[in-house]
């Protein structure tokens, strides 16, 4: 199939590249041109973990290729994927600004049939009104279709998700692109769902309000256990082993971050309330996500009392492993926390510190992780990469002036720090 991505952020570039490699032909278009002019030297404006050596291959069989220009996309295409950012907005309802633009961009480029699918993550009917701006604006007068596939791609684990998915979800107006959209999906043998448009945006929002509401439960949850003296990794591996519930998203921690989960839940709440229902379970799941962090600074503030002055060592400045994205980090708030208290910061993270600087620039970088410590009255984990688990704790320990460590990702284990004379601060244990 011959496919333009429109948009080569986190999932236009994952899609495009991932398209290529099953062989379709794929031109993926941005309207930055630094952006577009690195990738076509071979450099990647994010990081995803085997994504680099993905668009080389693809690019270099020729599968895949980069443009400023949507009508260059339009004109080599069959099918545009529209994956431009919809960013909220003040009152949590989204900015559609980018998704009216592209629609119109591809209207007046038009001089044929095509199919339109939206892929970015969008409020329901938003598909009816792409649909009314090309018909408006498309000076040819060619037919086209409008369907909707969004994305449930995690950041960290995007090439694997695509590659080999739960699902694939087309929403659709008529049966027409049907068969278009099956043939780009067939190499991914995953089971696809058709249906219509509206149904198709709603379940992209209705899953990852579900998915963050297990976060927000099992981070309650921790909230008991450490009354109670509980352990929530126990309660959760307890909870997960029921196949009606699963173990997946049931690990406590500073909260969730990112740009879905709270962007979504937000819009969610929104057009909930447009729709004429006020959807307070998910009110309450932001409530939780927001106790969480002022839970896990004011264990800091019990354990330090006095911040201002503290030097405090950081490891973790993504929202996620995996990942250089620092967009809503729960570890970027909880530095500004941190220095809002005048705290003095060295921080680290394996892969995001690049992109952290532009966010976070009054606190000293250090490469070394086990160099963090160095000086500092404690140490906090405030990102669950997995690197952290193979840190020289012993050196650790020395480099402290006193040894205190809080984890906000319950990386390790609670009998062993205490052993190893640690002052052990977790999640709900």
């Amino acid at each position: 199939m011959k496919i333009s991505i429109i948009g080569t952020g986190y999932v236009g570039l994952v899609t495009g590249a991932c398209f290529a490699e099953v062989g379709h032909h794929v031109v993926c278009v941005d309207s930055d041109p630094a952006k577009v002019a690195l990738l076509q030297a071979g450099g990647m404006p994010i990081y995803e973990p085997d994504l680099e050596d993905l668009v080389a291959r693809n690019v270099a069989a020729g599968r895949l290729c980069f443009s400023n220009s949507t009508v260059e996309g339009v004109e080599k295409s069959d099918v545009i994927f529209i994956a431009v950012p919809t960013p909220p907005l003040p009152d949590g309802s989204v900015d559609l600004s980018f998704i009216e633009r592209v629609a119109r961009e591809i209207a007046g480029a038009m001089t044929s049939y095509k199919i339109i699918v939206d892929k970015s993550t969008v409020p329901v009917n938003t598909g009816e009104k792409v649909a009314e701006t090309i018909k408006r604006y498309c000076k040819a007068r060619v037919e086209f279709d409008i369907a909707s596939n969004p994305e449930f791609l995690r950041e960290g684990f995007a090439v694997g998700d695509l590659m080999k998915p739960d699902r694939i979800v087309v929403g659709v107006r008529s049966p027409r692109p049907v068969a278009a959209m099956k043939e780009i999906y067939a190499p991914f043998q995953a089971p696809i769902i058709v249906t219509d448009i509206n149904s198709a945006e709603l379940i992209k929002h209705a899953a990852n309000s579900f998915l963050a509401l297990k976060i927000s439960y099992i981070n309650a949850i921790s909230v008991l256990c450490e009354a109670s003296g509980a352990n929530v990794q126990e309660v959760a591996n307890g909870m997960g082993m029921d196949a009606r519930i699963g173990r997946r998203f049931l690990d406590a921690s500073l909260g969730f971050g990112g740009s879905c989960f709270p962007k979504d839940l937000g819009a969610f709440i929104k057009i909930s309330e447009q729709l004429g229902y006020d959807f307070r379970l998910l009110r309450e799941v932001q409530a939780i996500n927001a106790d969480q962090m002022a839970r896990f600074v004011k264990k800091i503030t019990d354990t330090l009392w006095v911040l201002k002055g503290k030097r405090l060592g950081v490891l973790g400045l993504a929202f996620k492993q995996n990942t250089d994205d620092v967009r809503q980090s729960p570890a970027i708030e909880l530095c500004h926390r941190l220095l809002r208290e005048g705290a003095i910061l060295r921080v680290h993270d394996p892969k995001a510190m690049g992109k952290a600087r532009a966010v976070l620039p009054d606190v000293t970088y250090v490469d070394d992780m086990n160099e963090v410590a160095e000086g500092c009255d404690a140490l906090i984990v405030a990102t669950e990469w997995p690197e952290f688990k193979q840190l020289d704790l012993e050196r650790v320990r020395k480099c402290l002036t006193h040894p205190i460590l809080f984890d906000g990702r319950n990386l390790f284990d609670v009998r062993e720090m205490e052993a190893l004379g640690f002052i052990y601060k977790s999640i709900g244990r």
